[in-house]
């Protein structure tokens, strides 16, 4: 009965180091992608996250000049791919650009204007920001406040440029010639 009772123990702690050898692999092979819950707390967006309250649209001052952004202080973007104010960026593209989502009526401060600001369904159900008739996005490779790396990209087939308080996609004062030029797909 001795050797039955380590046999069952040798049995039960092979099997728990097999289960953790598959957490640890899968915990490794998840963490090259950024965490959703992330783009709630201004740090990389996997996805887009469930908002919390009613989104802020505002403004800073850059080397682009003023320039939207939420409450926060992070950037928001256009995408030349949304033809209208529904968001065509779902999947994989909200993945790596995630919507400014409220929930409740947004609001404005700095230079942004209210009267640009209205909201859109997703495909999901969740409730975009739109500002001037575009959706609006962060970009997940924007790692502090006022960061801008996502101007000018060309990803999932259209290009994505920051906002400016008019609701215009700024093409070029103060981007970077590196940045305009950079074709991507997907990132």
């Amino acid at each position: 009965m001795g050797a039955q009772r380590n046999w069952v123990l040798r049995g039960t702690a092979a099997t728990a180091g097999t289960a953790l050898a598959v957490l640890a692999m899968t915990g490794c092979a998840s963490s090259s992608k950024p965490a959703a819950s992330s783009a709630a707390t201004g740090g990389t967006a996997s996805a887009a996250v469930a908002a919390s309250g009613p989104a802020v649209v505002a403004t800073a001052d850059g080397a682009m000049g003023a320039i939207l952004t939420d409450g926060a202080g992070r950037t928001l973007y256009l995408w030349l791919g949304d033809p209208s104010s529904t968001s065509m960026c779902t999947g994989q593209c909200a993945t790596y650009w995630p919507p400014l989502l409220t929930s409740g009526a947004p609001t404005v401060g700095g230079m942004a204007d209210s009267k640009l600001l209205a909201t859109s369904k997703r495909a999901d159900g969740t409730t975009q920001v739109t500002y001037a008739g575009h959706p609006v996005y962060y970009f997940s490779g924007d790692k502090t406040a006022g960061a801008t790396d996502g101007q000018g990209k060309n990803a999932f087939g259209y290009l994505w440029w920051v906002v400016s308080p008019a609701g215009a996609g700024i093409t070029s004062a103060g981007a970077s010639p590196s940045a305009t030029a950079t074709a991507v797909r997907g990132y």
